[in-house]
Order: structure tokens, then sequence, then C-alpha cells
């Protein structure tokens, strides 16, 4: 059984039944489970990708989504076998590309988005394991 991730980034959705749905089509994502909350809002949920695992639940005035800020306030990179085809996915999705495809000069190929609430995502074949040294240049 592979160990567990120790890292799980947690988003904040003005519509996270929406975002749920959407993450699922336009990134591959399987949703792992959905725990609602009141008023048809999700209190918890939790998606895959891979060994990975994001968390995300419905925005509060404590909470707020970057759509309530106007900016994104953070971003997420998820390692994937196919960025072109990956990035093919997203864009047929309405994804909001902000970096097409291209390779890196430490040896990944990458791309990034941005989905309806303004999340930035980064997505390529970049894996770093535990205990290796960063990136050439990171």
């Amino acid at each position: 059984m592979p160990e567990a991730p120790t890292f799980y980034p947690i988003l904040t959705y003005r519509d996270a039944e929406v975002a749920l749905d959407w993450l699922q089509a336009a990134f591959g994502f399987a949703l792992r489970f959905r725990t609602p909350g009141p008023d048809g809002t999700v209190a918890h949920a939790e998606l895959d990708y891979g060994t990975g695992v994001v968390m995300l639940h419905s925005g509060s005035p404590a909470s707020p989504s970057p759509a309530d800020w106007r900016e994104t306030l953070q971003a997420v990179y998820v390692a994937v076998e196919d960025p072109d085809g990956h990035c093919k996915r997203a864009r047929a999705a309405r994804a909001e590309i902000t970096r097409e495809p291209e390779d890196t000069d430490y040896g990944s190929r990458e791309y990034s988005a941005r989905d309806p609430e303004g999340h930035h995502w980064h997505f390529g074949t970049y894996r770093p394991a535990p205990g290796e040294e960063s990136a050439p240049g990171a």
C-alpha cells in the first residue's frame, strides 16, 4: 500500500458543488467523498488525482473564494503524465489557459490554467521526491 501524502491543499469555492463537477470534467480529478453542508453547500469534499488529494469546501465570510478577493492567493501544482493532452481536456471544459504547454529548463513539460473561481493550477511532468534537491534554477 502506498504511503499517504503529507500535504493536502484546501481550496474554497463560492459554489463548491459546481466546482466538484468542473474539476472532475476539466482536470480529471475523481471524487473521494462529499459531506453536505447547510442549504446545498459543501462542508467538506476530497478529490483524488494519482497519489494526491485536494480538499475543498464552500466559502463563507471567514473563508472566501479567490472570486471574492478578485485575486489568486495561492496555486496548486499537479504532476501529470501528458501535459498536452491534459491541457486539451481543460481547454475543452473552458479552463482559462494562462500558460500554454512548454518545456522548462529543468526538464519538465508544463502548462497553467485558472478555474472558474480564480484558483490557479499548474500541471506538468516535474515530480520532486521528498529529500531530493530542488530543480535547477528553482
